[in-house]
């Protein structure tokens, strides 16, 4: 599979740092796996139309920690990935998850309210489980 960068610039979070979260995002998701290749920094640059510094400061951090490497002439290829034990639970959640989509959107809540809620709701029960 081909990753297929996005930049939200209304986020606040750095371009940079967008494309390390979402690597990371994918290779715990199982959506990336080892072996798979990363786009070339050249059609980052293109498809984003960003920096080459700051797709190469991306890559730079994802293969300090491991997840990539690249060779050169080649491309860049992912090294490991992050799913673990819970990877079998993913299935039967997103059932779940999908379901309370629908009920949100039958309620009228838009894309932002609803991540709104699930935010708000994430973070209410990371402090109750602190």
């Amino acid at each position: 599979m081909m990753i297929e960068f996005t930049l939200d610039g209304r986020s606040g979070v750095s371009p940079y740092l967008q494309v390390v979260q979402q690597v990371r995002q994918a290779l715990r998701l199982g959506l990336l796996t080892k072996g798979d290749q990363l786009p070339t920094v050249k059609d980052v640059v293109s498809r984003l139309a960003i920096n080459p510094n700051t797709v190469l400061k991306a890559y730079r951090e994802l293969e300090r920690d491991g997840l990539i490497a690249a060779r050169p002439g080649i491309g860049t290829f992912v090294t490991r990935t992050l799913t673990d034990d819970s990877f079998a639970a993913h299935a039967p959640l997103r059932k779940d998850l999908d379901r309370w989509l629908t009920k949100a959107r039958r309620a009228g809540l838009d894309d932002e309210s609803i991540e709104a809620l699930f935010m708000s709701t994430f973070r209410s029960a990371q402090e109750g489980v602190a």
